[in-house]
């Protein structure tokens, strides 16, 4: 894998993929940059059968600030022509995080607001620094929530905890981000990134790859499902796809044989076929 990037410090150890933000003397703002590598690197470790779990975190004492304010006033300010330009990429040059085959961490080990609480929202779990600052603080900005999160948050922890925090834009820690279920655990900041890379690594060891990716994108899509009967049925081909598949004859194996698995199924090409959604 080779992924240019200025921003973001990356590597990659037994299967589990590391991106560091990596502008700390500006407590990794995000800037345009860097989420285009970002976006690049989730891109390569999708197509690294190699790669098993991503992790996300921040370097020095914050996760993200949030945008990069360098430009004042005109900070959110975007020309209507570079918007279509975006709209007119060739698909998958832009990839949601949502979309990636493989599960990611985010370890936020200190402060994050605005965009810096987006988008590790749009991540699979999140481990927090329990005395970080957090805030989805766009209200307060003259600007709305972006990244998906008006849709995300609400079905995270509920409607009206959602708009407690998107309507304040107010600080809240990350213990209480615990609390709300917008993260998995809350612990002392220097802990959090070898818990998220303890979850990785058993992920890298024990978890296979496809049954990962197809339950990650089953989790996601039936977000949208208005009832559970054709969550159920897209379900029930994906069971018996891999239910009859070597990774599953593996998977029961090595329980009994008291082993490591050895995972043959690649999410690059064995994905199973199921039913798009109605």
């Amino acid at each position: 894998m080779s992924v240019q990037a200025s921003t973001i410090l990356t590597e990659i150890n037994d299967g589990v993929a590391l991106a560091t933000l990596n502008r700390p003397d500006r407590m990794n703002a995000y800037t345009a940059q860097m989420g285009a590598e970002l976006n690049d690197f989730f891109l390569e470790c999708d197509k690294d059968d190699a790669v098993r779990a991503i992790v996300v975190t921040g370097a020095g004492r914050a996760y993200c600030a949030g945008a990069d304010l360098e430009s004042g006033g005109e900070t959110f300010s975007r020309d209507k022509d570079d918007v279509e330009k975006e709209k007119e990429e060739p698909p998958r040059t832009r990839f949601a995080p949502w979309e990636i085959r493989k599960p990611i961490i985010a370890a936020i080990n200190g402060h994050a607001v605005g965009v810096g609480l987006t988008m590790p929202l749009q991540y699979d779990m999140r481990i927090v620094a329990d005395d970080a600052k957090l805030g989805f603080v766009f209200v307060r900005r003259g600007i709305m929530p972006e990244l998906a999160s008006t849709w995300i948050l609400p079905r995270l922890i509920g409607v009206t905890r959602a708009c407690d925090l998107m309507l304040t834009g107010r600080i809240f820690s990350g213990t209480e981000a615990a609390d709300l279920g917008l993260a998995n655990e809350a612990l002392p900041k220097d802990q959090v990134l070898p818990r998220a890379l303890e979850i990785a690594r058993d992920i890298a060891r024990n978890v296979a790859p496809i049954s990962a990716a197809m339950s990650k994108k089953l989790i996601w899509e039936h977000l949208a499902c208005p009832t559970p009967g054709p969550a159920a049925e897209r379900e029930s081909v994906a069971l018996w796809e891999l239910g009859r598949s070597a990774d599953a004859r593996e998977g029961v194996t090595s329980f009994l044989e008291k082993r490591e698995p050895e995972w043959r199924l690649r999410p690059s090409a064995d994905m199973p076929e199921i039913p798009r959604l109605p």
